[in-house]
């Protein structure tokens, strides 16, 4: 009688069958220049497709605004300002898909764009996106919080009043102290988690977790360079909001198409 050993047929998720992790590269601060030299020449060969992103975003913004006045929720005005480019990778999802067409030498239109677009929603794209609203909604939870604790005897009936409260009182200046810190936090997290990982997920077949570990260790392989780029993005965020979001129908198209340079920069080609 022979006694015959079977062996165990490896499952789906082995090791052996696991996607090798994506690699990492070292940058310097000429990636960053040459990254924004190759997305400002993205907009300019697209400028009318580019800047109607920008577009978009800017009037959600304002439309954002408007509504929150309309409401009575003056206290919510700055921290929305202030956090609302928190959304702006996912809003540039777009962008990325033309700066990877026009990098290929693709000739394309709004038509093509847009349905890669629409198709994110069955993929990964649309974790992140909750993240990325999640960690929004953090901020704006965390606002208030403080708010009611440290401004508790306030009475913002108008926006003037709001102001002269946070900007020309002691409590405010508390408020303001705290809240900068607990949102430059909230900013330093979701960057960390974002800066690659958006554009990873448009361009291959990943999970947005791997996209997310990724994006944390190109920032922490990175840290002084990744920290440059960052203080580029939330400087020229911050100063489009100033005339009403108007600015941001070009900082953001040319923001979009240099963070899906440097995303090639960061992360080496899965072809490789």
């Amino acid at each position: 009688m022979t006694l015959e050993t079977t062996k165990p047929t490896p499952s789906k998720g082995s090791n052996s069958q696991r996607r090798p992790q994506p690699q990492v590269q070292t940058l310097k601060p000429g990636d960053i220049t040459a990254s924004l030299r190759a997305g400002l020449s993205d907009y300019f060969a697209y400028p009318v497709m580019s800047s109607f992103f920008g577009l978009f975003y800017a009037v959600f913004g304002i439309l954002f605004v408007w509504c929150l006045i309309w409401l009575g929720k003056i206290w919510m005005i700055i921290p929305a300002m202030v956090g609302f480019p928190l959304v702006a990778p996912f809003a540039a999802a777009g962008l990325y898909e033309m700066s990877r067409r026009r990098q290929r030498g693709e000739v394309f239109g709004w038509g093509e764009i847009l349905m890669v677009m629409a198709a994110q929603r069955k993929r990964e794209m649309g974790w992140m996106a909750f993240v990325t609203l999640f960690v929004f909604w953090v901020w704006m939870y965390q606002v208030r919080l403080w708010l009611a604790v440290i401004l508790q005897d306030a009475s913002f009936s108008d926006l003037d009043g709001f102001l002269q409260t946070v900007f020309f009182t002691p409590e405010g200046w508390t408020f303001l102290a705290i809240g900068t810190c607990a949102g430059a936090f909230l900013s330093t997290v979701l960057f960390s988690v974002t800066v690659v990982s958006m554009p990873m997920l448009l361009d291959r077949e990943v999970d947005f977790v791997t996209a997310m570990l990724t994006s944390v260790r190109v920032v922490a392989q990175n840290p002084a360079v990744m920290l440059g780029w960052g203080g580029i993005i939330s400087i020229t965020m911050i100063l489009s909001l100033i005339p009403w979001f108007l600015g941001l129908i070009f900082t953001l198209p040319v923001l979009g198409h240099t963070t899906w340079h440097l995303y090639q920069r960061a992360v080496a080609s899965s072809q490789a």
